[in-house]
Order: structure tokens, then C-alpha cells, then sequence
């Protein structure tokens, strides 16, 4: 090389480090990729997204490829660099050299370009695989064998490079995903999409109108007192029953019998039984998910939820669920919160029928959803016993103070929240 002009030598040497730095930022950018906008843009058939989405199916031929042609431009820039020290400053340049290049090939080869394509992988990422693409093919028998012996060392930790395949996203997982996009899923969409992966955690049980809220029809009653329910439900499917809920005759739709009432003929209870439909029956414990599906296949909106005995718990309807995606379908505010009501001390009046979930979700709290659904069931699972008016306890790092019991069931508690650093971490 003392024949090679410096000015030549000095061209070559830069040219290598851009060289260096194309393979660095290939590197990283190609790891860095978004697998799953990747897949969407091959969809779309973006042809840089085709290529780099072919090459990193065989991730071991790409980083070898990568690392080969890395090593090899490295190589030749150092002994340049060596050659270029040596002619200017004789042996205490050729000895500084290494130094020297090895700061300038960590600044402009390695730091820049890697953090580059770190933060924009796309736009290297996506030209590098026109290059790489041809490159892997014109360096395949070497690359082949390199990853031959450097597989073979992976064999004793257990790591098949053939089993490449992505484990699937956990639900976890995918919640963070959808909670990272709120750039891009409006407030409303991210509800929806979190109320349908909660779905698999969330049972009838949780969401049903329990038995003693259940409003129906008994037909033991005076027909005048029937009409009379009928008039002013504000339900539209109503239980059927004679004497009590275990004895369920079928289930009513309102507008059935307002047709008749409009017509101004009288009826009687047999002729109401009659317009009856037979109950559609569930068990306890069904998670909302398959019980989605279940309504679709068998043309339901509205079942009953019986326990392992078949007695019946409550009821679920269609609506029921689909709130539990969409949210409330009611705009009334007061509606919404009746069962809570918030003080000026910061705490909440609530009825003791009231579920946790609900009281979670519209104050965002974190009350214990494992065991009892509701208040009165949590306040007496933990007393094991049936409070006085007045009883306070903590649960969760909450107060309740037993305001109301009414039939040996909590009827009213007021909770106060605790602040986060007053939370314990366990009761």
C-alpha cells in the first residue's frame, strides 16, 4: 500500500465507515421493526416491508449475513487506518491508530446510526432489505456455514433457531397494547376494545339482576293488580311465575299485552300464560363471552341464570352484556348514579344491592371482585356475621360504616376512600 496515495487511502477508509454504518443501522433497524405494522404493510404489499419481512423469517442467515459483512469492512478499516497512522506519524501513528479508529467507528458507525434507526426503523430498515436481499444471496455458502457452527452452540442451551414462530399475545399483553395506542384509538374505541378482552374474566353472575330484583308477573294475583304492573313497567320482558320465582311459568314481552289492552278486550290470567314464551334457562358462573354467543345462536336476548340446583339466581339480557362493551346506553346521570351517591366529605352513600364491578367502574376504584358480587355480600363474608347500624370496618384500604339493615341485609354503607399512600397492602 505505499505505493496508494493517501488521499485514496483516506476515500477508502471513509467509504468503509459508511459501509460499517449501513450494516450497524440494518442491524438494529431490522430487529427494531414493528412486527405487527410489518405484517399490515406486507398486506398491503409494500415491497421493502416484503423483503424485510422475508429476511427476518430466517433471522439467523440475515444477522450472519449482517455481521459477516459488518466484520469484514471493519477489518479492512482498521488495517487501513493502520497503514495511514504509519505513513504519517511512522510506528507512534501506526500504534495510535487502533485508538483512533475505534472512537471514530463508535461515534459514526455504531452510537449514530444504531440510535437513527432505533427511533425510525422503517426508513432504514425497508431500503437495507433491497441490498441485504441480493447480499445474502451472493455470501449464502459462507453465511450457510457460519450459522451452521454458530447454531450448533445454541443446541446445549436448548434454542432451536428453527422454531422462530412468535409466541401469541397474551391478554395482558394485549391491553397494554391498546392502553400505548391513544394516539390513534379515540377514548371511546380503547373502552370498547378493553371491555371486550375483559369479557373472559367477567361471568352472568357479575352482570345479572339478581333474584331480588327481579321484576315479574305472578298470576296468582288479581288480574286488575296484573294490568295494573303491566301499564306501568318500565321493563319490556317480564317473568312469568306463579306463587314465587321457582315456579316460572315462561317469559313476557310488554308489547304483547298492551296490543291486547289497546283493543279494549278483557283477558284473564290463562290467556296472559299463553302469551308466554318458554324461559331460556343458563347456569351460573358462564363467562359473558360465551354467553354472547350463545344468545346469537339460540335467537335470545333475555335468560335466566339458575344455580347447580335450579333455582333461579337472576336474570341477563343481550343488553346486559353489550353495555358491558359499549357502556351505559342511558344519558341520565341521575339514573346512573341512584345507587351512588357522592358527599361533600369526599364519601359515597351506596346501596348495599350494588355490585362491586359497578362501583369500580364508575369511581374507578379497586374494590375486591374475587367472591361476593355485591356490598352487603363483601361487608358480610368479612364480618361473618350481620352488622348493626353503624358498624365500621376496612376492607382494602376503604372505610364502611353500616348506615341501614334492613331484612338481615346491609340496605345502605357509607365507604370513604383512603388515599394511596394510607392504603394498606393487605387486610
Amino acid at each position: 500500500m505505499d505505493t496508494i496515495p493517501l488521499s485514496l487511502l483516506f476515500t477508502i477508509l471513509f467509504i468503509l465507515i459508511v459501509l460499517s454504518s449501513f450494516f450497524s443501522s440494518s442491524e438494529t433497524g431490522m430487529m427494531t421493526l414493528n412486527r405487527y405494522r410489518l405484517r399490515h404493510l406486507v398486506k398491503n404489499k409494500h415491497r421493502g416491508a416484503i423483503l424485510a419481512n422475508s429476511l427476518l423469517e430466517k433471522p439467523d442467515r440475515l444477522i450472519g449475513v449482517i455481521l459477516f459483512g459488518n466484520n469484514v469492512v471493519n477489518f479492512l478499516a482498521a488495517a487501513i487506518a493502520t497503514v495511514i497512522g504509519f505513513r504519517l506519524l511512522g510506528n507512534y501513528g501506526a500504534a495510535a491508530s487502533p485508538f483512533i479508529i475505534a472512537i471514530v467507528f463508535i461515534i459514526f458507525a455504531e452510537t449514530a446510526p444504531k440510535t437513527y434507526a432505533m427511533i425510525r426503523p422503517e426508513k432504514i430498515a425497508f431500503p437495507a432489505a433491497y441490498v441485504l436481499t441480493p447480499l445474502l444471496y451472493i455470501c449464502y455458502p459462507i453465511v450457510f456455514i457460519l450459522n451452521k457452527i454458530s447454531n450448533s452452540l445454541l443446541i446445549p442451551f436448548g434454542i432451536n433457531v428453527r422454531n422462530t414462530e412468535q409466541s401469541p399475545l397474551s391478554q395482558d399483553e394485549l391491553r397494554t397494547i391498546v392502553h400505548e395506542a391513544g394516539g390513534v384509538i379515540s377514548s371511546n374505541h380503547q373502552k370498547m376494545l378493553l371491555g371486550i378482552l375483559d369479557m373472559e374474566k367477567v361471568t352472568v353472575d357479575d352482570i345479572m339482576i339478581p333474584r331480588n330484583e327481579l321484576v315479574g308477573i305472578n298470576l296468582n294475583d288479581p288480574i286488575t293488580d296484573i294490568i295494573e304492573q303491566l301499564t306501568h313497567s318500565q321493563h319490556t320482558r317480564l317473568v312469568v311465575y306463579r306463587e314465587n320465582l321457582d315456579n316460572v311459568v315462561g317469559m313476557l314481552h310488554a308489547r304483547q299485552v298492551l296490543r291486547i289492552l289497546n283493543r279494549g278486550t278483557e283477558f284473564n290470567s290463562d290467556e296472559l300464560e299463553k302469551l308466554t314464551i318458554e324461559p331460556y334457562y343458563l347456569p351460573e358462573g358462564t363467562p359473558l363471552h360465551t354467553q354472547m354467543l350463545k344468545f346469537q345462536q339460540q335467537k335470545q336476548r333475555t335468560g335466566l341464570v339458575v344455580d347447580e340446583y335450579g333455582v333461579v339466581q337472576g336474570m341477563v339480557t343481550l343488553d346486559d352484556i353489550l353495555e358491558e362493551i359499549i357502556g351505559e346506553f342511558t344519558t341520565d346521570i341521575q339514573t346512573f348514579n341512584q345507587d351512588i351517591q357522592a358527599q361533600e366529605d369526599g364519601s359515597f352513600f351506596v346501596d348495599g344491592g350494588t355490585t362491586i364491578r359497578d362501583i369500580n367502574k364508575q369511581l374507578d376504584w379497586d374494590l375486591p371482585t374475587e367472591g361476593p358480587k355485591t356490598i352487603n355480600g363483601v361487608i358480610l363474608e368479612h364480618l361473618e356475621d350481620i352488622p348493626e347500624a353503624g358498624t365500621s370496618l376496612r376492607i382494602k384500604g376503604y372505610i364502611f360504616e353500616v348506615t341501614q339493615v334492613v331484612d338481615n341485609a346491609v340496605k345502605k354503607v357509607k365507604i370513604f376512600p383512603l388515599s394511596d399512600n394510607s392504603k394498606p397492602k393487605e387486610d
